[in-house]
């Protein structure tokens, strides 16, 4: 059963034609991190590329193609957490920087902390040699369009971030028995200056712990928060529910105490996974056994081989 890598891109409505791009992405990032593990590497070493692959590609709300605040900017949150220490790095409101994933990675291992925000997080940044890239390089003219649009005085931001693939993320289990998630996003379409979401928080956009599982949510951020949605899908787990089975039992529980929607990707020490969602989509890929599954509607699973033929 041992590696194994399941991968989200994003839960809500994706835009008929994005679904396919979407889809490519997270067989992409899948296979990106299950030949990490396949080579010995560690479960932080593959949820970190798989997510950090996915903040490059355009098609997904983190890292570039990031979504825009109400003044047109980006600021990005990310979160990577070992499930053998259960040390944990994060940043929050993070801009200019391609890949936050990667920097939350050096707070969790080159700081006493577990979460550096806005500008102290750039300064930490500039310590530790990462470059920082223009603005302009992380901003899509997708994002700009659903931007202007969501200015409008009618608009509603939060249905309308159902339409954009959302926040991503990875959980592995390595060789060795290790378990490790990692999260990151553009955040809210049009949300207010500074305001920090699910993604960086511990227990609410991921969590991993080597005795239980690993967990990494996508969906509105402020219901994930009230939930705290990772934590209590491996509650569940805990009391002896499947992946699957406590995937649905805590995201019917979030959309029937706060009214919200999103979806999971879950992983047991055992290396039993699942991708769940309450929205109308996701897309997933998970990569296990030589295997790559993947889909998006519910009901989806298709399956082929990880390693693709030329």
């Amino acid at each position: 059963m041992l590696p194994v890598v399941v991968v989200h891109g994003g839960a809500g409505h994706i835009p008929k034609e994005r679904t396919e791009e979407s889809t490519i992405g997270v067989k992409e990032a899948a296979r990106t991190g299950y030949a990490i593990l396949q080579r010995g590497g560690s479960a932080v070493d593959a949820v970190v590329e798989a997510v950090a692959l996915m903040e490059t590609n355009p098609r997904f709300n983190a890292g570039r193609g990031s979504v825009l605040n109400i003044k047109g900017e980006v600021e990005m949150d990310a979160l990577v957490m070992d499930g053998r220490t259960l040390d944990s790095g994060a940043v929050s409101a993070v801009r200019k920087i391609a890949n936050p994933v990667q920097l939350a990675r050096l707070v969790m291992e080159k700081t006493k902390h577990l979460c550096l925000t806005a500008e102290g997080a750039s300064q930490f940044a500039r310590s530790m040699g990462v470059p920082e890239v223009p603005e302009e390089s992380l901003i899509t003219d997708y994002a700009k369009m659903r931007w202007k649009k969501n200015l409008e005085p009618d608009a509603n931001p939060v249905e309308c971030q159902m339409g954009k693939m959302g926040t991503v993320g990875a959980v592995a289990v390595d060789m060795d028995g290790n378990i490790a998630c990692a999260t990151s996003t553009g955040g809210m379409i049009n949300k207010m200056e500074g305001r920090v979401g699910d993604t960086p928080c511990v227990g609410c956009g991921g969590y991993a712990d080597n005795k239980i599982g690993a967990v990494s949510p996508t969906g509105h951020g402020e219901a994930i928060m009230k939930v705290t949605l990772s934590k209590l899908v491996l509650f569940h787990m805990e009391q002896g529910k499947t992946p699957e089975e406590a995937s649905d039992l805590a995201l019917a529980y979030m959309k029937e105490r706060v009214e919200g929607l999103g979806g999971v990707v879950v992983v047991d020490h055992n290396g039993t996974w699942a991708a769940r969602f309450s929205s109308l989509q996701m897309s997933w890929a998970a990569a296990q056994q030589g295997k790559l599954h993947f889909g998006l509607f519910h009901g989806d699973h298709f399956t082929e081989p990880v390693e693709e033929h030329t």
